[in-house]
């Protein structure tokens, strides 16, 4: 059946390759800039954002977990075999994006400030292994310096000088991965700061929060083992009134201070896309971190499809040739689906948005809009959205070694039967 289904996709390809050549697309350039482009897998998907700290305290900082699908990886051990199982069907070779929270400190309680990059080297060694790059978070949610909302913007300048002892360690750490593997680690700070009623005092809490920041940031790191990204959020459950890091405070602080400044899709208002930013705020940064998400009424994380946003986040990266200077990660939980899956789903659906973009004949579609023919471009634009970008990304999967259309399904499927239900 399978050698059947692969003769299928071949004669599908060839086909498929002789269409796009005639919109002047050239496929294997395509696969060719598609390969290059690493994702960053979110480490938090795997286990509903817990961690390894034990602590089984509520997550807090305006996060939620929904649903209560059975297997959670619940060691690290596990996590990464259900992270080696999605990327076994995944085509590609990506990054894994972890949080401060997953340290492996051999059960013992160790504090946020006092991490080492001794306590991740089991995640290390995992992804050197399989020659991937990492990505770092630090943590600051879920933890009883952080119930009341308040971070590094604290008015108590204890609770600050504790956060920012973590951010200090977790930068530490970020560079310690970005030497062992070879490439730049990318730590990336997202605080939950804000209030929930309309406060009187908008300014006070940002100040600190730059005082607080400028203290993580004062020792400089080589960029070739870390580099520092900042992440706005318009709202959370808890700070529905006021966020301390907006997107127009982080903006300005990444200009400022030459940070890169991370766009999550879920963090803005629900009718706001993404797309349109990054080429404007590339304009003032060397480079940006996107955090590609799903936002359904609210920022809720969803499982990322193949909407148009993404489609249009992948067409603005890639009709400027943007790969180097945008970081793609995904964020993202789901506990009322299989978790393996979620990973699945969403890192195929953004590289399948990729490989519409690279299948663009964004060349001939430039000289119509220079020239001034709206007509033609519109209708070029309708018409290469239905060629045959199912038969390319069949044989993209095939030549990359894991399955094509639905195949994975039955791979994860099994894997929930003999691994995950046994939990």
């Amino acid at each position: 059946m399978a050698t059947h289904r692969n003769t299928q996709i071949g004669r599908a390809f060839r086909l498929a390759v002789e269409q796009y050549a005639e919109a002047g697309v050239d496929v294997a350039a395509a696969f060719r800039r598609l390969r290059r482009i690493a994702v960053s897998l979110h480490c938090w998907q795997g286990d509903d954002v817990a961690g390894f700290e034990g602590t089984g305290g509520d997550l807090g900082g305006g996060l939620a977990v929904t649903g209560n699908h059975p297997g959670k990886a619940r060691t690290p051990d596990q996590l990464r075999a259900d992270l080696d199982q999605a990327l076994a069907l995944i085509p590609g070779t990506h990054r894994l994006n972890l949080h401060a929270s997953y340290a492996e400190t051999g059960g013992r309680r160790v504090d946020r400030a006092d991490l080492e990059p001794r306590h991740f080297r089991g995640w290390i060694d995992w992804a050197a292994a399989r020659g991937m790059g990492m990505d770092f978070n630090p943590t600051f949610f879920a933890h009883p310096k952080a119930a009341d909302g308040f971070t590094l913007a604290h008015p108590d300048r204890g609770i600050r000088r504790y956060w920012v002892g973590h951010g200090i360690a977790c930068r530490t750490i970020g560079a310690s991965i970005g030497r062992a593997l070879g490439t730049p680690c990318i730590t990336n700070f997202w605080i939950p700061d804000g209030f929930k009623d309309t406060p009187v005092d908008r300014f006070g809490p940002r100040v600190r929060l730059t005082e607080s920041l400028d203290e993580i940031f004062a020792r400089r790191i080589s960029p070739a083992l870390n580099r520092d990204a900042v992440e706005s959020k318009l709202f959370g459950i808890g700070s529905e009134s006021y966020v301390a890091g907006s997107h127009e405070y982080y903006l300005g602080y990444a200009i400022r201070r030459q940070k890169l400044l991370c766009l999550d899709a879920g963090h803005f208002h629900p009718t706001e896309g993404i797309a349109d930013k990054i080429s404007s705020i590339l304009q003032w940064l060397p480079e940006i971190l996107l955090h590609v998400s799903r936002g359904v009424r609210w920022d809720s994380d969803h499982v990322v499809t193949l909407t148009d946003e993404l489609q249009a986040i992948a067409q603005e990266i890639l009709r400027h040739r943007l790969e180097g200077r945008v970081h793609l990660g995904l964020d993202f939980f789901d506990a009322s689906i299989n978790r393996v899956a979620a990973w699945v789903i969403g890192t195929r659906c953004l590289l399948k948005a990729l490989l519409m973009g690279l299948l663009e004949p964004t060349e001939r579609l430039r000289s119509l809009e220079k020239a001034g023919d709206y007509t033609s471009r519109l209708a070029l634009l309708e018409e290469q959205r239905t060629l045959p970008l199912g038969a390319v990304w069949d044989q993209y999967c095939l030549e990359s070694g894991v399955p094509p259309r639905e195949a994975w399904l039955g791979e994860v499927l099994r894997y929930e039967r003999e691994v995950l239900s046994r939990r």
